[in-house]
């Protein structure tokens, strides 16, 4: 089963969702404002794909954040810490359930992992 985790107003989510609907790919949505994420899980995505890569430094939460809990972040453990209690910080969407944890949308990569119908 492929799990979508993001935000519904994301535009980079719609971006994800409208391709995904489009090519015929089913899925379940995980709403991260509502739904939140588990330790457990976030833990294993920064295991997988690297904090850096999760961590969205140039969306607005990023830049409302104090200079000092930007600063703060520093390794695995702060970032998530971070993202646990701010899961609209994480870059969306996040893709489970493929041959790769799938991190942000690009069309090209979504062809080569899905297919095109």
């Amino acid at each position: 089963m492929i799990i979508i985790y993001g935000i519904p107003n994301c535009d980079t989510v719609r971006k994800a969702l409208a391709w995904l609907n489009q090519h015929g790919v089913t899925y379940h949505f995980h709403n991260l404002k509502t739904e939140g994420i588990s330790a457990q899980r976030l833990e294993a995505w920064i295991h997988q794909v690297g904090w850096e890569k999760l961590l969205n430094k140039k969306g607005t939460t990023w830049r409302k954040l104090p200079a000092h809990l930007q600063t703060a972040v520093s390794d695995a453990a702060s970032a998530q810490a971070l993202m646990q209690s701010q899961t609209s910080i994480i870059k969306r969407p996040v893709i489970e359930g493929t041959s790769e944890l799938v991190v942000g949308f690009d069309e090209a990569h979504y062809e080569n992992l899905f297919g095109k119908n």
